[in-house]
């Protein structure tokens, strides 16, 4: 996709299964189900559609999927892909790891930033771009590695400390120009640093929501997942964000949803918001 100076690719971070019931929360699952059916053991396909933008200055990552550092069990358990996705979906549009100047993570969960570290024989973890900054909001980090009970599990540190370690980190607050024609919306929701990402030149703008909304599937006010630790900001912000990209007729760049890369939004009496435009991949 071409966004005015902007190249918009889609890069894949790995494909899996998740529990349908955890992924559509509170949503009945003959509701959900008609939407994202579900395998014998109640997994539903998702992807992680990470995006690639280049400008001619800058290489830019957004979320690095869910990354090598798994065990067969592990990933049995979710049906990942074996070998570094994010590594191997970037080497097939001519992309190395050294290329990359900026990664912007939305969020930390180990689907957003697993590929963003890697292990060379087993033990030794190392960020896999070498030259770039990581940018993440710093409540997000906060939370991440403040060893919080509540939120053991959820920010597995492998992930993340070989990044500080190396000096490669880069921590925002509030809504910020990260890069120009690339913005930071904090919108809490899914996590409390939680944040979306805004590409906008020539007068075209590109969304990527992360997980506020995953899936076209998710876009109702009240369809979120079982992980929001703030589902009620989830409710207040979502169906702002969406309003915004319908009247200004933008993009929406899905993470998750197995089916779609992007759409345009439309509003809809039954459903809130319907995908319009859709495509596959970027």
């Amino acid at each position: 996709m071409n966004l005015g100076n902007w190249q918009l690719d889609t890069v894949s971070g790995g494909r899996m299964r998740l529990d349908g019931g955890t992924m559509f929360g509170m949503v009945p699952k003959p509701m959900w189900e008609k939407l994202q059916p579900a395998d014998e053991r109640n997994r539903i396909r998702a992807a992680t559609n990470c995006v690639l933008a280049r400008d001619g200055d800058h290489t830019v990552l957004i979320d690095t999927g869910y990354g090598g550092k798994f065990s067969d069990r592990q990933r049995a358990h979710a049906s990942l892909e074996a070998g570094e996705p994010m590594v191997e979906s970037l080497a097939v549009i001519g992309v190395s790891p050294e290329d990359i100047d900026t990664v912007v993570l939305s969020h930390l969960h180990f689907d957003h930033a697993g590929g963003g570290t890697r292990s060379d024989d087993g033990e030794n973890l190392r960020p896999t771009f070498p030259k770039a900054r990581y940018v993440v909001h710093g409540v997000e980090w906060e939370d991440a590695t403040g060893g919080a009970a509540e939120l053991h599990g959820a920010y597995p540190l492998e992930n993340l400390l070989p990044i500080e370690e190396a000096g490669q980190l880069d921590l925002i607050e509030a809504d910020v120009e990260i890069l120009p024609g690339l913005r930071s919306r904090v919108t809490g929701g899914h996590t409390r640093g939680h944040q979306a990402l805004i590409f906008e030149s020539g007068g075209q703008t590109a969304v990527y929501p992360a997980d506020l909304c995953p899936m076209i599937a998710h876009v109702r006010q009240m369809w979120y997942t079982a992980f929001d630790t703030h589902p009620l900001q989830t409710r207040r912000y979502k169906p702002q964000l969406l309003g915004e990209a319908v009247e200004g007729n933008w993009w929406i760049l899905w993470d998750h949803d197995p089916d779609v890369a992007a759409s345009r939004l439309a509003r809809d009496e039954k459903h809130e918001f319907v995908a319009v435009e859709t495509m596959a991949t970027l």
